[in-house]
């Protein structure tokens, strides 16, 4: 089972792209806080995001950074090869649903 649920607050506002297929895909970055009992302080863990159709227009449109959000989706590596032949992968949460906290101010 590969399930991934976190709650944090964004860190930029998110980036819509529109391909030529008719797809859509919002990614931005979540940070969540946590307690750290070595160093005995809060630290924060980024995660990257992908939303993709229907709901990426709704991320697109409603998420901004610093908004307050849980979301739950599945763990992937996006894997590619850099110009000089270096490998590379980058963990991303490629989002199921979302939710938007807090209040309407937010």
């Amino acid at each position: 089972m590969n399930t991934v649920t976190i709650v944090g607050r964004t860190g930029q506002d998110p980036e819509v792209k529109y391909f030529d297929s008719g797809k859509v895909r919002t990614t931005f970055s979540v940070a969540v806080n946590r307690w750290d009992a070595a160093s005995k302080s809060e630290v924060t863990d980024w995660y990257n995001i992908e939303v993709w159709d229907k709901q990426a227009e709704t991320a697109g449109e409603y998420i901004k950074k610093g908004r307050l959000l849980a979301l739950d989706g599945r763990l992937r590596f996006n894997k590619w090869t850099s110009p000089d032949g270096e490998a590379h992968e980058r963990p991303v949460i490629r989002v199921n649903n979302f939710r938007l906290l807090g209040g309407r101010n937010d």
